[in-house]
């Protein structure tokens, strides 16, 4: 009896074929696979041994596909839909194109199957583009379903929110999900620094010598653990996160690119090491991302290979995708480590990238803007230090900001706002007060703030560094809220003078009911601010002739 005919796949938009691996575990053929990334390309030819065309898939034509396609797969770009791109800034006109032509070939080649996978915020789009007149209403008839998915349900060690449109059986996946042993961040960091090294998805065992592109970065070093515990913490929008981030759990989204000090950066504190915190090597990355460790990224630099893993598709996810394309049943899914002999390094061997070394090269006009801990509130409520540049000069101040997320509204404060609150606070009280604004007024008075900014950009020394008048504002605030904390009358007075001072009679709409309720803190944030302020105006006076020409809110 002839053997039956393998389903045959191609792979759109195919990366370094994230896709191809976990189709071609499910005993799928995968055909060819399009890719304009050459890089990448190459990727998938040499661990994938399947045809890997180099090209822009927008000017392929209908006529150089293959015949015969029962499953169409692919990842088109997600940049112009990406939160993380230009703030949600994408031009999602652009990025439509692509899902435009992913559907021109599905309809073309009528395949029994197809799945396309995105960033969440393609999915309402899509929904949207499918109703009539809608650059996706011609592909209507295409039985267009979209998912949102997070693949930690899924086996993956990651939190990986994804959509996945097409017509494949939603509920066969699901089901699959009851079945699949949940792995952490610890778990897979643990398993790659064994010797041997036992794959912690796909079960295959190597030497520890074997095992490439898991050379660690450089532990962060002390300003860098600020900035990212800052960030991570005590972010002055953005709700909290664990710093360093936690091993007992699935990990955050890996991403294709961020920096060693960003918000979205994971770092993590080895059992090896646990006093020094680092980022994840890129095999932790590739792991974390359902990648066999055989598996090779053939990028030329460590910016390329990190990019590599970031905007793959997780393997360990498209082989249940394959399972479900072929009508799989739950109970009969093999398990990924079935394969675990099948998964051998190609050849040749990619080139060896070592991480980057930590920068040192900063610009003269390098940003520093953190929030003040003691006296910031959730929501984007917070007083914060920054700098601004104006004329070649750098100009310090404390900003307040309230509202909402769509209507943020500064507060100015000054030397004049500190003597209006004063008097706001009744005698008993206002010889305390005053005492702790002139130790602010005395510290920044004697603080080397004219070279704080050439310390900050590693350009030159100075006596005070950035986060030093941070961390004095910070105990200040910590102190003044201490003395306000059982006078809730008083303090709403303070918030209720600078508000009237500000706005008058045209008081905002929104944000006020918060100050109220949080009155000592603000009241705190308000007198520790403008006296600040005014003291960094006297020093941005006495050092260069003129008033700052940037306004402190």
């Amino acid at each position: 009896m002839a053997e039956a005919r393998r389903p045959r796949a191609i792979d759109l938009y195919s990366g370094i074929g994230g896709w191809s691996l976990g189709l071609r575990l499910a005993g799928i053929e995968v055909v060819a696979s399009y890719e304009r990334w050459g890089p990448a390309n190459e990727t998938n030819f040499k661990n994938n041994h399947h045809q890997a065309q180099t090209v822009d898939i927008r000017r392929l034509s209908f006529a150089d596909l293959p015949d015969g396609i029962d499953i169409v797969v692919g990842s088109p770009p997600c940049t112009q839909f990406s939160f993380s791109n230009r703030g949600g800034n994408g031009d999602l006109e652009d990025g439509l194109e692509d899902i435009v032509t992913f559907l021109g070939i599905v309809d073309h080649l009528k395949p029994k199957v197809w799945a396309m996978e995105n960033v969440p915020r393609v999915a309402p789009i899509i929904t949207k583009e499918l109703e009539s007149g809608g650059r996706l209403h011609a592909f209507s008839h295409l039985d267009v379903q979209t998912h949102i998915l997070n693949l930690e349900e899924f086996g993956l060690p990651q939190r990986r929110r994804r959509c996945v449109a097409g017509n494949f059986d939603m509920e066969r996946l699901r089901a699959y999900a009851s079945r699949l042993e949940r792995l952490t961040l610890g778990d897979v960091v643990v398993a790659l620094g064994q010797d041997p090294v036992c794959d912690p998805l796909y079960g295959l065992r190597i030497p520890k010598a074997q095992l490439v592109d898991h050379d660690p970065e450089p532990a962060l070093n002390p300003e860098e653990l600020r900035i990212n515990r800052a960030n991570k913490t005590a972010h002055t929008v953005y709700n909290a996160m664990p710093f360093p981030d936690r091993m007992e759990r699935a990990v955050r989204t890996i991403t294709a690119t961020c920096t060693r000090v960003s918000r979205e950066s994971i770092v993590i504190a080895p059992p090896e090491t646990p006093d020094c915190v680092r980022r994840l090597t890129i095999r932790e990355r590739a792991s974390l991302q359902g990648f066999p460790i055989t598996f090779q990224f053939y990028g030329a630099t460590y910016a390329q290979k990190l990019r590599m893993v970031g905007n793959a598709v997780p393997p360990a996810f498209t082989y249940l995708m394959g399972h479900v394309f072929q009508g799989t049943d739950a109970e009969a899914l093999p398990p990924l480590a079935s394969h675990a002999e099948h998964l051998t390094a190609p050849a040749p061997p990619a080139v060896l990238t070592p991480p980057d070394r930590p920068g040192s090269v900063f610009p003269p006009t390098r940003s520093f803007r953190f929030a003040i801990q003691s006296l910031q509130l959730k929501s984007g409520v917070r007083f914060e230090l920054r700098n601004r540049f104006a004329d070649g000069q750098t100009e310090w101040s404390v900003d307040f900001y309230f509202g909402t997320s769509k209507n943020i509204i500064a507060l100015q404060m000054d030397h004049a706002l500190r003597t209006r609150l004063v008097m706001a606070i009744p005698a008993r009280l206002r010889r305390e007060v005053e005492t702790a604004l002139a130790g602010v007024s005395t510290y920044v008075e004697a603080a080397d703030i004219e070279n704080m900014q050439r310390v900050w950009t590693h350009k030159g020394v100075g006596g005070t560094r950035p986060f030093m008048l941070l961390d004095e504002l910070d105990q200040a605030g910590k102190g003044l809220v201490e003395v306000l904390q059982s006078e809730p009358e008083v303090s709403r007075a303070v918030v209720d003078a600078a508000i009237t001072a500000r706005f008058g009679d045209d008081r905002p709409a929104v944000g006020l009911a918060k100050l109220g309720r949080n009155a000592p803190v603000i009241a705190a944030g308000l007198l520790i601010g403008s006296a600040a302020n005014g003291a960094l105006r006297t020093h941005h006076l006495r050092t260069t002739g003129r008033s700052p020409k940037t306004k402190s809110h």
